[in-house]
């Protein structure tokens, strides 16, 4: 337990008495001349000085000027001074106690002065250090105060950014009158104020432009030590608003590249279809001396395109609909196996050309809970691109597994499977390989919604080629045997 102020002075002046009365007490044991004495005397004053204070030290020189005058100047064992001699060794003695004594106290402070400029730049160091290692700028932000708080132990610190109008704090309860105070003296320039709640203001300043307040609610940091803590978060706060402007810019260029992207390739694909429809029905318009065999070649043209002319525009729905955050999911009991049979059901026309196996396994039948929407969404798609990039009369096989936390599934294909140089593309949006671009007709859309709505899901999906021909496409989401508590 610490002790108080006045029992620790009454401790000091004890030990200051007492080191008088040893001293002398040795110095009278071993017979010690005048000289002698005076000289010892004169260290023992030297040495509270430079470790104690000031004021102990004159306390100690008028203990030893006291003993000296008693034990050493004649005549001995009186406090008489007889003859200017004894005046002037005294004297002497006296005006050395207080000049080397002064010496020794300036000493002593400017020690401890370097001490603490010491161990500021080391606290400044390490806050910068701290700062460093923050990656992500907008969290270095939120967990300044903390770390300012911690480093140079005060006792709550508050930072105001002005350019969001948000405050962070290293206690939880911020008085409005605090924020309000901050907001005030953000036009402030280089003065430290006081504001409500025993804080300590200063302005963040970036040149001329003021970014913020940093306030904290102790006494105890020198306003250089403020100044130079307020220098340093002024460049982190003015870098992670830069950042989030770029970042801001940046998303807004790539919302107006993808959007350039959609409107060239949609125009491009709905255009195809549609050229084919009309020229079949003006032909089937046109001419009336037509067989029946060309009126139903035209004819399962208009339907073909048409068909496709729908798959196109309910990708581009679907792609807005991720696009604005708006896929939601809904968690439903379902058997594993059920949705692979019912997704091969419902393409049924497009894999009519191929062979579909739903791979037997000794999984139990019980339920699990997932979106059957959305995942029979993402089987269609690769069912339909399985279809798309392989020969007529080649196999597609579905299977899936239960692991520890997770449920997944796998189509497989034995096509020619994927140019190594677009497997890290192809689910990204609009691409469409550089090999098959000519030969496979499709916006590029599929696969990217397949990855988006498996992400909305809390999933993923990986895609591999197969020793020998084919692909595999493996996705894979949370796996819940037991009804969620919240429903979704």
């Amino acid at each position: 337990m610490r002790q108080n102020k006045p029992l620790e002075w009454l401790l000091e002046w004890l030990e200051t008495a007492l080191a008088a009365i040893l001293t002398t007490g040795v110095l009278v044991g071993c017979n010690a001349g005048a000289t002698t004495a005076g000289l010892v005397f004169l260290t023992l004053v030297v040495w509270f000085a430079s470790r104690i204070s000031l004021r102990m030290a004159l306390f100690a020189a008028l203990l030893c000027a006291a003993a000296f005058d008693y034990y050493f100047l004649p005549p001995l064992h009186t406090f008489r001074i007889v003859g200017l001699q004894q005046w002037v060794a005294l004297g002497s003695y006296i005006a050395s106690c207080l000049v080397v004594g002064r010496l020794a106290e300036l000493m002593r402070l400017r020690t401890k002065l370097a001490d603490y400029r010491r161990l500021d730049v080391e606290r400044l160091f390490e806050l910068g250090k701290e700062m460093m290692l923050h990656e992500d700028a907008d969290q270095m932000i939120r967990s300044l105060p903390r770390l300012i708080d911690r480093i140079f132990a005060l006792n709550g610190v508050v930072l105001y950014v002005r350019e969001r109008d948000q405050f962070q704090s290293s206690t939880d309860d911020l008085p409005m009158s605090i924020q309000a105070s901050l907001r005030a003296m953000v036009q402030e320039r280089g003065a430290q104020h006081k504001i409500p709640g025993g804080f300590s203001a200063l302005t963040l300043m970036v040149g001329l432009d003021p970014v913020g307040v940093l306030a904290w609610s102790s006494d105890a940091l020198p306003h250089e030590v403020a100044a130079a803590i307020c220098a340093q978060v002024a460049i982190a706060v003015a870098r992670s608003i830069t950042l989030e402007k770029a970042a801001h810019i940046e998303a807004a260029r790539e919302s107006e590249r993808l959007r350039t992207a959609l409107t060239d390739s949609l125009t491009h694909e709905l255009r195809t279809p549609l050229t084919s429809i009309r020229a079949a029905a003006s032909a089937l318009c046109s001419t009336s001396e037509m067989d029946e065999e060309s009126r139903s070649e035209l004819a399962a043209i208009i339907d073909e395109e048409s068909a496709r002319l729908d798959l196109l525009i309910g990708e581009a729905i679907e792609m807005a609909e991720i696009d604005s955050n708006s896929v939601e999911v809904t968690l439903n009991a379902q058997q594993p196996r059920a949705l692979l049979e019912e997704a091969v059901a419902a393409s049924r026309t497009t894999l009519a050309a191929h062979r579909v196996v739903v791979a037997p396994t000794n999984e139990p039948l019980t339920p699990v809970w997932l979106d059957t929407h959305l995942l029979s969404r993402v089987l269609r798609h690769l069912l339909e691109n399985a279809a798309a990039h392989t020969p007529d009369g080649t196999r597609i096989r579905l299977s899936f597994q239960r692991l520890n936390n997770h449920i997944e599934f796998c189509v497989e294909d034995e096509g020619p499977g994927i140019d190594p140089r677009d497997l890290p593309l192809i689910f990204e949006k609009f691409y469409r390989g550089k090999q098959k671009f000519l030969r496979h007709k499709g916006s590029g859309m599929g696969l990217a919604i397949v990855r988006a709505i498996l992400i909305a899901h809390g999933g993923g999906i990986e895609a591999a080629n197969l020793p020998g021909k084919g692909a595999s496409f493996r996705f894979w989401v949370p796996l819940l045997e037991s009804a969620p508590t919240n429903g979704k």
